[in-house]
């Protein structure tokens, strides 16, 4: 269905998560990775979506010259906890530090997409609450030896064994935790004009 509606676009991802990229194959999208580095600094003072979405947008900017047929599609992830954003960790101290502040509580997990041709640009977003129980030392370190998560925002995957072991609710989208909003996103390219 996706596939006939996009067939006269070229459709191009940003982005080198391997998770986003297999959402777009599994929603049977044909799409071209371009990937442009971009300093992901924003204001101090923005909070929750405001960030995500200035991301995404800050993402989308690096394309500048995009033809009549192009629809560039730009993400990004955050996780918000105590009125701050955790994005992905440095090392395995940051990481630790990360898991350590997530243990027991909830947090936001919130991801903005910038949905942009050369006529108009279209931002969406979601957010999902995830709860964590109390996690050991033990069983941060075992994850972080064994998994590596440096290219997660909040240092965790939900779709790995700390997600297995250490969630014990979810409010809202799974995919979305996971990297990308896959429902609305479908949604959104379904009804682009």
């Amino acid at each position: 269905m996706l596939k006939e509606k996009l067939k006269d676009y070229n459709i191009i991802l940003a982005s080198g998560s391997p998770r986003r990229q297999q959402f777009f194959k599994d929603l049977d999208i044909d799409f071209t990775i371009i990937l442009k580095s971009v300093d992901e600094v924003y204001p101090k003072e923005l909070k929750e979506t405001e960030i995500t979405d200035f991301l995404a947008d800050l993402k989308s900017k690096a394309f500048t010259n995009l033809s009549d047929k192009d629809i560039l599609i730009t993400s990004d992830t955050i996780v918000w906890l105590n009125n701050k954003a955790l994005g992905k960790p440095k090392d395995d101290e940051e990481a630790f530090n990360m898991l350590s502040a997530l243990s027991g509580k909830t947090h936001k997990v919130i991801t903005s997409i910038s949905i942009k041709t050369n006529r108009f640009q279209k931002m969406i977003n979601d957010v999902t609450k995830v709860s964590f129980k109390q996690l050991s030392d033990e069983e941060i370190e075992y994850y972080i030896k064994n998994y590596k998560p440096f290219d997660k925002a909040g240092a965790y995957g939900i779709q790995e064994w700390i997600g297995f072991i250490g969630i014990d609710k979810i409010e809202g989208s799974y995919f979305n935790v996971v990297g990308l909003p896959v429902h609305k996103l479908y949604k959104t390219l379904m009804n682009l004009s």
